[in-house]
């Protein structure tokens, strides 16, 4: 007996993608999710503010251009690094099982060797191209996220609070490039933006503490289950945000525009972190999360605009 071919239907979409550029395509969608672009591009709105701040007669876009090319393939590397050590956890937890490593679609050597290399490479623009303070402070980033944040993460709850540092050195590493030096200006945006990762961050503990636990990875919430740690911390941090986001008018780096601005959105944060603390409950958690990602975009975007350069 024959089987003979059906034709596809004619209103039926006929895929004659080749399948190299599938596969092409699939392999760049992976070394994307391994550069966590998420995370880069936070890293590099923070610097482009640390350069905009740090620029005394207008923007030199050339450089601007530079120092975000070179902090770009930093990130990237501080990503791929970050991954290679966390393949066993991210194995353990829904929301990192699909990831290239753990799932077998990027080799780990081959992970490993592009994050040296471009981690290497952007090291070495920004040395050549920028200057080397601004290398430093970017290698020094990368150091403190991968081999101390990243291990620390499977031994103390105190790892949030340590990579809290690596993620505000950006706004330094666009200041310096912008300046040659740092300075009151540059030391307030990174205590800014040191404090927002704290609630930000417990707010996503909270949330993923069973995954956490499973994986072996001390977080604070699997250390409180009720909560009353995780809410207090999540509390004194959005509290501190309303002095410290004063210090831009205080420094004449923004004006008063911006002062009411900084108060409204640091009690509209403070809100959401009261209300955690009260509740200790995953809707609250994810309302401070909300809460830290609209507040730290309009805070940058409104001391921008009613900057005093």
């Amino acid at each position: 007996m024959s089987i003979a071919k059906v034709a596809p239907l004619h209103n039926e979409p006929v895929d004659t993608t080749p399948a190299s550029t599938t596969k092409a395509n699939s392999r760049f969608s992976d070394y994307a999710m391994i550069a966590k672009p998420r995370l880069s591009l936070l890293v590099l709105l923070t610097t482009m503010v640390g350069f905009y701040f740090g620029s005394l007669r207008g923007l030199n876009f050339l450089m601007l251009a530079e120092v975000l090319f070179g902090t770009t393939l930093v990130a990237f590397g501080s990503g791929a690094l970050n991954q290679c050590i966390e393949i066993s956890a991210d194995k353990l937890m829904h929301r990192t099982e699909n990831r290239p490593l753990p799932t077998g679609r990027l080799s780990y050597n081959e992970v490993l060797w592009f994050g040296v290399l471009i981690s290497i490479a952007g090291m070495a623009y920004l040395v050549i191209r920028v200057n080397e303070w601004s290398a430093v402070i970017a290698a020094l980033t990368l150091v403190l996220y991968v081999f101390v944040y990243t291990p620390l993460k499977r031994v103390s709850s105190l790892n949030t609070l340590v990579g809290a540092l690596p993620g505000a050195l950006p706004p330094l590493i666009g200041y310096y490039a912008a300046r040659g030096q740092l300075d009151w200006p540059a030391y307030t945006l990174f205590a800014i933006l040191f404090i927002w990762q704290l609630p930000h961050f417990l707010a996503i503990a909270w949330l993923y503490r069973a995954e956490y636990s499973k994986a072996g990875l001390r977080m604070l919430p699997n250390d409180d289950p009720d909560g009353i740690s995780t809410g207090l911390q999540i509390f004194v941090h959005a509290l501190s945000l309303l002095p410290l986001s004063m210090l831009p008018y205080k420094f004449h780096m923004a004006g008063p525009v911006y002062l009411v601005g900084a108060l409204v959105l640091g009690l509209f944060f403070l809100s959401s972190g009261i209300l955690f603390l009260i509740k200790r409950n995953d809707a609250a958690a994810r309302k401070v999360f909300l809460a830290s990602v609209i507040y730290l975009p309009l805070l940058l975007s409104l001391m921008m605009f009613d900057s005093v350069n």
